[in-house]
């Protein structure tokens, strides 16, 4: 087991306009992108979970081949706008650690 602060390159998250945050998790070599793909850990039932978000919350959640990433995008929490009262990251910069601890086999 290794946890996938341990396995990724990036592990981060954005702003991604005024309902959305999105998440990006990139590995830099093929092998270890692949054993955390092939794992079947990163799905949306583990992110509704680690986010308490519902799946109609989740914008998209996929792999991208080409860039060797796993993706991630879901509607700001509350469906607040960004900067509104009570929101909490107006940058979204402060919400990937949830993945840092995910073990991957």
């Amino acid at each position: 087991m290794a946890k996938l602060k341990n396995l990724a390159k990036v592990v981060r998250s954005k702003n991604a306009g005024p309902f959305e945050i999105t998440f990006d998790i990139m590995f830099a070599e093929v092998g270890v992108y692949k054993r955390v793909k092939d794992s079947g850990i990163l799905t949306p039932q583990l992110i509704c979970k680690l986010y308490n978000v519902q799946p109609s919350d989740i914008v998209i959640c996929m792999f991208f081949d080409p860039a060797l990433a796993f993706k991630f995008t879901l509607k700001r929490i509350g469906n607040s706008a960004q900067g509104s009262i009570g929101e909490r990251d107006t940058f979204g910069a402060q919400q990937h650690a949830p993945l840092l601890e995910i073990e991957i086999p």
